[in-house]
């Protein structure tokens, strides 16, 4: 049951920063929304005697998702995405809600990920024109500590 203390309403921070760049882009203001996936690839290790599959911890599998409102110009999401297209080393921050850090809003930290694609142009005709950006891979750390 979700109580006073355990719910908020969404409204994330989201920061990206391409490391062909180095810049830190503020993408809170253009981000609809925001998803973070985190797992681990199984690996079978089922033995001689086993009555059913049995499985281990492989790698670390991290995928973030966002939807982001469109605009262009020197320092803006469609600059930010093309600086970091097929790097791999693009660094992701997202909480919750702000950016102090606590146990109720930690913040997730997705470093040397991959963005593969993304369509600079689409939309249709009276809609505001989105981007829908997947970027896979890289480190996952969560952080409840405020400096």
């Amino acid at each position: 049951m979700a109580t006073s203390s355990t719910t908020y309403l969404t409204n994330p921070t989201v920061n990206i920063t391409p490391a062909t760049s180095g810049t830190v882009f503020d993408a809170t203001s253009v981000t609809a929304s925001a998803a973070i996936t985190v797992g681990y690839d199984p690996l079978e290790s089922t033995a001689f005697g086993d009555n059913g599959h049995q499985f281990v911890k492989g790698l670390q599998n991290v995928e973030v998702t966002l939807t982001c409102y469109a605009y262009y110009g020197a320092t803006s999401i469609e600059q930010t995405m093309n600086a970091a297209l097929g790097t791999g080393t693009t660094t992701i921050v997202i909480s919750p809600a702000g950016t102090t850090e606590s146990a109720s809003n930690p913040e997730y930290t997705i470093s040397n990920c991959f963005l593969a694609s993304y369509q600079p142009i689409n939309g249709n005709y009276g809609e505001l024109s989105m981007f829908e950006l997947t970027f896979q891979g890289g480190t996952f750390a969560r952080d409840i500590t405020f400096p």
